[in-house]
């Protein structure tokens, strides 16, 4: 072994507890550490020809790098819909990387650690109030959960005419209605083959809504004379938080053939409270969902999930199953994740998860998205009483998508918002809405208080007052 491998192995409790301590110093100042800056280091280091061991690595990694990192996990960071790692869950990915577990089979290829994510999946259906007709997994993100889901999707398009797309390629167009997609979704069908411009927008409802028209849906299904087509919709659009109405969604079902896939990475979670619950009420018909746990469940990145009907297992394993590895066995008899899903090698994803929901249980969950919820009505009450700004959208949810007042203002949004952000006190994203500049912030952090949007509103007011408005 390599002595300096072997000199780490031997002091690795000692190497862990720094590690640890490093970590915590940054949790225990999120407060103050910014949320953007402008550090740069040059990337180009040379690598060392002998190391230079774990420890020193950290010193490194602490003089150079660390100042690079923001606090993303932060309550007051409210661009991209990102939550912070509760310390369960932090628990839960520490031991991830600690067992290091490829996370695949049900029946002992070297480990069962796939029950652990089947029990995981299980609670958060218990969580969402979904029924077990729903099979889930594991992926990095919102885009590989819509991507997986809506790759299935195109398997099961292509069996509507008896093709098998996923052996023989794409021969058919293959419909897509939605209103108002994720950015992800449109990826997904460009990753696909399908095309990230092959859909057919829905109109949405009139009245300051991103939520899809029922009746102008309709038409469009009429419009195709009985073809098959795949249906987008959304828990929760990233702008305002709009759902669509799934109960009439389900009506459709009934009445066309179509495979209809929710995109509720941040939205689904409404599911979680009694208040708001409502949103989601008919989503158990759709075909698939995608989830996002690092949004609201407030667990470390790379962590999202799918829900696809248990009915539409072939269809799945079709698309995904490793056929030229035979050792493997039956992918019915000897389930496998490889066989449903992108990744071959993956790790123990579910850990976190699991850990959060035993710690903090349904309460726990419904006690962060309501008071996050409540924080955005704070914050787009506080905004209405400044007098210099206005909503661009009702606050349905957890998102405050929001201009400065005045239609001679727009062209000064982009530059507030960069000083706003520059600040470090807060980061917010840029929208555009209903043809208005915008900003958006959402609520989704668990430590986030009423205390940071004082602290928020009275930088924006600082910055305001270098505005000639």
């Amino acid at each position: 072994m390599n002595s300096i491998l072997q000199q780490d192995l031997n002091d690795l409790e000692n190497i862990l507890e720094k590690a640890k301590q490093q970590g915590i110093d940054f949790l225990n100042n999120l407060d103050d550490i910014p949320t953007s800056n402008q550090n740069k280091i040059d990337p180009k280091r040379v690598l060392n020809e002998l190391g230079i061991g774990s420890e020193q690595a950290l010193k490194e990694f602490k003089q150079r790098l660390a100042p690079l990192l923001v606090s993303s996990p932060g309550p007051r960071y409210w661009g991209f819909v990102t939550g912070g790692s509760t310390p369960a869950s932090i628990v839960g990915d520490w031991l991830a990387s600690v067992y290091d577990q490829n996370t695949q089979s049900v029946t002992s290829q070297g480990g069962n650690s796939a029950l652990i994510e089947f029990e995981t999946i299980n609670l958060l259906l218990q969580l969402l109030e979904l029924p077990d007709s729903f099979l889930g997994g594991f992926v990095t993100g919102a885009t590989m959960s819509n991507f997986t889901s809506l790759a299935v999707a195109r398997q099961w398009f292509g069996a509507q005419f008896g093709k098998d797309f996923a052996k023989n390629g794409i021969s058919e167009t293959i419909n897509i209605l939605t209103a108002t997609p994720h950015s992800s979704s449109i990826k997904s069908l460009s990753m696909l083959g399908i095309g990230s411009q092959n859909y057919t927008l829905v109109k949405t409802i009139e009245g300051n809504r991103e939520a899809l028209d029922i009746a102008d849906l309709e038409e469009k299904m009429k419009a195709l004379n009985g073809k098959p087509f795949i249906l987008i919709s959304s828990a929760g659009t990233v702008n305002t938080a709009d759902f669509d109405d799934f109960e009439a969604i389900a009506g459709l079902k009934e009445k066309y053939n179509f495979w209809w896939h929710i995109d509720g990475a941040f939205g689904g979670f409404a599911a979680v409270s009694e208040k708001y619950k409502h949103y989601v009420k008919g989503w158990e018909g759709a075909d698939s969902i995608t989830i996002d746990c690092h949004k609201w469940l407030n667990v470390p990145y790379e962590s999202a999930f799918y829900l696809i009907k248990k009915e539409h297992i072939n269809l799945q394993i079709e698309t995904f199953q490793n056929s030229n590895a035979p050792y493997l066995g039956d992918p019915l008899e000897n389930f496998n994740y490889l066989n449903v899903l992108p990744e071959n090698s993956r790790r123990l994803r579910a850990l976190p998860v699991w850990f959060s929901l035993v710690a903090y249980g349904k309460e726990g969950f419904c006690d962060i998205i309501e008071k996050s919820t409540q924080l955005a009505l704070h914050f787009a009450n506080a905004l209405i009483e400044d007098n210099n700004f206005e909503l661009l959208a009702p606050i349905r949810l957890n998102n405050v998508c929001f201009t400065i007042k005045g239609d001679d203002n727009q062209d000064k949004v982009s530059k507030f918002l960069a000083k706003l952000n520059y600040t470090g006190k807060v980061f917010m994203t840029p929208t555009v809405y209903e043809n208005k500049k915008g900003i958006r912030a959402s609520f989704v952090n668990w430590r986030t208080t009423e205390q940071d949007i004082k602290i928020v509103m009275e930088e924006m007011k600082n910055i305001l007052e270098d505005f000639d408005l």
